[in-house]
């Protein structure tokens, strides 16, 4: 038994630095850049030994979604659902957010911008699951800004899809930019937390410009 066990800890940990260097690969050379070739080779493993993980280059894609999915919610999504409950809470998304892209997590920038451009308007399972997870990104945006809106610290006026849209915005503008102009995730930080400050009856909640 402990002997299988092993066996299960050492192909679990293959697996995931696999992922890792997949998710990596991905933001910069895009999932039809992947192959189990090219991954063996930069991890210094077997090719066999990775086709008893995923049988064929889409499975490996759509496995490479999900760590990335995981990721982005370790990373991003959890460390802000800590703060409290409204404009504090949807600020904190948008700076976890750009946190991520500052300190250069994946060489790329984002796995998800990437992937994005990539398959508009393809078919097939890879991009019907970028669409979901996406949707779940925007939906998730709108919750915190429609709790705000409950907690009375944004105005029972305010567009909760629009605000959302130009909060994700606001971060894809900072991911295509930082290559070239180095104060871009400084900006989009300023233009959501002075978007936030106008519209909320708080703003002490909020971080002063």
């Amino acid at each position: 038994m402990t002997e299988t066990d092993g066996r299960l800890a050492r192909g679990e940990r293959t697996r995931t630095a696999v992922l890792d260097a997949a998710v990596a690969l991905a933001s910069e050379a895009g999932l039809d850049g992947l192959s189990l070739g090219q991954l063996a080779e930069r991890l210094h493993v077997s090719k066999s030994g990775l086709f008893a993980h995923w049988a064929s280059k889409e499975e490996l894609q759509l496995a490479a979604i999900e760590h990335a999915r995981e990721q982005w919610r370790r990373l991003i999504v959890l460390p802000a659902l800590e703060q409290p409950r409204g404009v504090r809470r949807l600020f904190a998304l948008h700076e976890a957010r750009l946190a991520f892209y500052t300190a250069r997590t994946l060489p790329g920038g984002c796995f998800f911008a990437n992937a994005e451009f990539e398959f508009t308007g393809r078919t097939g399972a890879v991009p019907d699951r970028l669409v979901v997870i996406l949707s779940e990104w925007i939906e998730l945006l709108e919750r915190l800004v429609t709790e705000a809106v409950e907690l009375g610290e944004l105005p029972p006026t305010t567009d909760v899809r629009r605000l959302a849209f130009e909060v994700d915005a606001a971060g894809v503008a900072a991911l295509l930019h930082s290559r070239l102009l180095a104060r871009s995730c400084d900006d989009a930080r300023l233009a959501v937390l002075g978007r936030l400050r106008e519209l909320t009856s708080v703003p002490d909640l909020l971080p002063a410009p």
